[in-house]
């Protein structure tokens, strides 16, 4: 593989520069997130047994999430492993108002989803970094994840107009203990881990950490696709709960799996199948179209991070952290697409091969200073400073040989010979980006009952594109983001609150400008930008066990990329406008001494209020069900059995703002039972989807991917 950053002396003295900081200024920060009023103990919830803190050090707001004016989502650990969950999908079934999309114009298959009915494709994070290449995650490594709603570039930088994702690492701790699982199950599933920590005898305040997975399984309910995946991820904390911490983590994971485009829908104009125009065919949902001796996918993703934390007094603390990033992705995937409007076979020749690399250096400075602590009108101030290089690099195939035989929709014949045959032309597509940002963020306590928050952060991005085989592209944007929000605490344990918040989406935000036909004059276009309103609620109610949330928003992008489809020679222009309005509300927590229980609800207005394609007004946006529901629960029968229950109801949603096709709404069951035999041994068994139902889980433009059938899992831990 070659070195990106070797032969480029930007990006060499960029990272010296990153390392340098962070080593010289010996920087740290203190977990963000404060207590509660004058609590001495941080909030903590129970989710499914497991005690977490509420205002975990990873999110960058100054105070308690009850006194945060936004919604923000936690899914614990513990929760993650109750419902047997091994993909990054799986973790968002805790969260309503997420929705799938299918990897599909111009960008890699991998972790696509849309939060509030906008794409978050490019605002899922990695301890607060971006982690921008297309894979699909695994949470073998991860404490919790968080979601954070509505727009907050302030918080995370461009994007984030309906949220983002950031996914917390595991970390070095002073216990020692040792954690193995091994789950078996149906369709092939095999999923071991281990998470290892220890102490080190002969450095005080000092651990290392571990965790090592392997996961091998057939999709069920689908033919011929499967995943395989192995991971490894050390760490070693140096200096652990002193005034100074120093963590250094190392992350991999690699898979080679059969990749999945689905099931194409039915053109519109397709006369043997006019009865299912713009629909599902009707099909087994098994059916797979691919080439099995053509259609792979192969991904490596590593990571490496060096965290500082300097507590200078205790009321000002730095932190400096320096991630280094690469995916690695080479894949050759089966777009299944009709032959002819007369013809009911499918064609192989829209194959979609992904040869690309995609780094990122960052580097991180953040200040918490708090002032007249403890009293009225006391600040709590976050100020910081990011800096990043983010690269991707596209390596051209041709095409030789003929095409590969068409098979037919309704028996397909994966095993025919696979007849093309790409070779990689020496030459590629590069995008090399440079984003610079500073931001600050104040919250305000005027007394027991008022707070203010307030934040801002001032971007500057710029992107040097060259096509393959085509002059480069440069464009550079320069965006100012805020947030402000009203608290009101009627008691110490609910409030009230008033959030507004800004976002912007650049012309490349994935790290390309297009040139394609279908999108002329993008490269000239200044960033969408998007404005939120949210009116909510938040209280900690049984003793604090559990916590409630509510809330009311209004998204609107009031720039949207719109052309008129009836003019050949337009271009596109910022003249349209998109609206989101919603409902959401949540529950988690613990209900009494036996039940446990996590629930959200997501209601979604969405419309196309403007646009230059007339017949897109009114409509609704893409992959935004109107209404969406999952829950969670477990019960404990006795001290050491427990049972658990679960559903997700997502809405019929639309594959475009067209509005032709539109996948229908489904429910989706699971449960569980788990034994604890010792303080060592325990085991769980899940089934998932327990109907087996037929549903559309990713939509996409042409094709769209059924979610996964039945599946029961039986898994062993052993602790020790």
């Amino acid at each position: 593989m070659e070195d990106q950053s070797a032969g480029n002396p930007q990006r060499q003295s960029a990272l010296f520069l990153a390392v340098a900081s962070t080593l010289a200024a010996g920087l740290a920060a203190a977990p963000f997130g404060a207590q509660a009023q004058s609590d001495t103990e941080a909030p903590v919830i129970e989710v499914s047994g497991q005690r977490y803190d509420r205002d975990p050090d990873s999110l960058r707001f100054t105070r308690p999430l009850l006194d945060t004016a936004q919604t923000v989502n936690i899914i614990s650990e513990d929760l993650i492993d109750a419902r047997a969950a091994t993909t990054l999908r799986d973790v968002l079934r805790n969260v309503s108002g997420i929705s799938m999309q299918a990897g599909e114009g111009g960008t890699p298959a991998g972790d696509q989803l849309s939060i509030r009915g906008f794409s978050a494709r490019t605002d899922i994070f990695v301890d607060n970094v971006r982690d921008f290449g297309g894979y699909t995650r695994d949470p073998f490594n991860l404490e919790q994840v968080e979601v954070v709603k509505g727009p907050s570039s302030d918080y995370s930088g461009r994007g984030s107009t309906g949220g983002s994702i950031n996914l917390v690492s595991k970390a070095p701790g002073l216990e020692q203990y040792t954690d193995t699982s091994l789950t078996v199950g149906g369709d092939s599933f095999t999923r071991a881990t281990v998470d290892l920590n220890r102490p080190l005898a002969n450095l005080d305040d000092s651990a290392f950490r571990l965790n090592v997975l392997y996961h091998s399984q057939d999709i069920p309910g689908r033919d011929l696709v499967s995943n395989e995946r192995s991971g490894i991820a050390p760490s070693m904390g140096f200096g652990l709960g002193t005034e100074t911490e120093l963590v250094f983590s190392l992350f991999h994971l690699q898979q080679d799996n059969v990749p999945d485009y689905g099931i194409p829908w039915v053109p519109a104009d397709n006369v043997p199948l006019a009865a299912y125009a713009n629909q599902a065919p009707p099909v087994d949902y098994s059916n797979w179209y691919g080439l099995k001796a053509r259609d792979f996918e192969e991904l490596r993703t590593s990571l490496a991070t060096l965290e500082v934390k300097r507590i200078l007094s205790d009321r000002l603390v730095l932190q400096n952290i320096t991630r280094w990033g690469l995916t690695d992705r080479d894949s050759m995937i089966t777009a299944p697409r009709f032959i002819g409007n007369d013809s009911t076979a499918i064609r192989r020749s829209d194959e979609k091969y992904r040869d690309q690399e995609d780094d990122i250096i960052s580097n991180q400075t953040n200040v918490n200073l708090t002032l007249n602590e403890g009293s009225d009108w006391e600040h709590r101030i976050l100020l910081g400073a990011e800096f990043n290089l983010e690269g991707e690099k596209r390596l051209t195939q041709v095409l030789t040989g003929e095409d590969s035989p068409s098979t037919d929709l309704f028996d397909p014949t994966p095993y025919d010979p696979y007849l093309e045959n790409y070779l990689r032309t020496g030459t590629a597509s590069t995008a090399d980006s440079r984003s610079l940002a500073f931001y600050l963020s104040d919250s305000l306590q005027i007394n027991e009952q008022w707070q203010i928050n307030g934040g801002l952060r001032w971007d500057h991005f710029h992107l040097e594109y060259t096509p393959d085989g085509s002059p480069l592209l440069e464009r550079t944007d320069r965006m100012l983001s805020y947030r402000a929000g009203i608290v009101y605490k009627p008691v110490s344990a609910g409030s009230v609150y008033l959030g507004y918040g800004t976002s912007f989406n650049p012309t490349a935000e994935a790290l390309s400008i297009s040139t394609s036909s279908r999108q002329p004059g993008i490269a000239d276009l200044d960033p969408e930008e998007n404005q939120t309103l949210e009116l909510g609620t938040k209280w900690e109610v049984f003793n604090r066990n559990l916590f409630l949330n509510a809330a009311l928003f209004r998204t609107e992008k009031t720039n949207a990329r719109t052309q008129d489809p009836d003019d050949p020679t337009d271009l596109l222009v910022l003249q349209g406008e998109q609206l989101v309005e919603g409902v959401e509300l949540g529950v988690a927590g613990r209900l009494g001494e036996k039940l446990n229980l996590n629930a959200g609800y997501t209601f979604l207005h969405t419309e196309v209020t403007d646009s230059r394609d007339a017949t897109e007004i009114g409509n609704e946006l893409d992959n935004s069900p109107r209404h969406s529901f999952n829950v969670w629960g477990t019960y404990d029968l006795s001290e050491r059995f427990q049972v658990g229950l679960g559903a997700l109801f997502v809405d019929k949603r639309f594959n475009s703002t067209a509005n032709a096709r539109q996948a229908p709404d489904y429910w989706v069951y699971e449960a569980s039972a788990s034994y604890l035999v010792s303080d060592n041994l325990s085991f769980r068994f899940n089934v998932q989807n327990l109907t087996d139902e037929r549903y559309i889980d990713f939509v996409g433009g042409g094709h769209f991917i059924p979610g996964t059938g039945r599946l029961a899992l039986l898994s062993s831990t052993f602790s020790f």
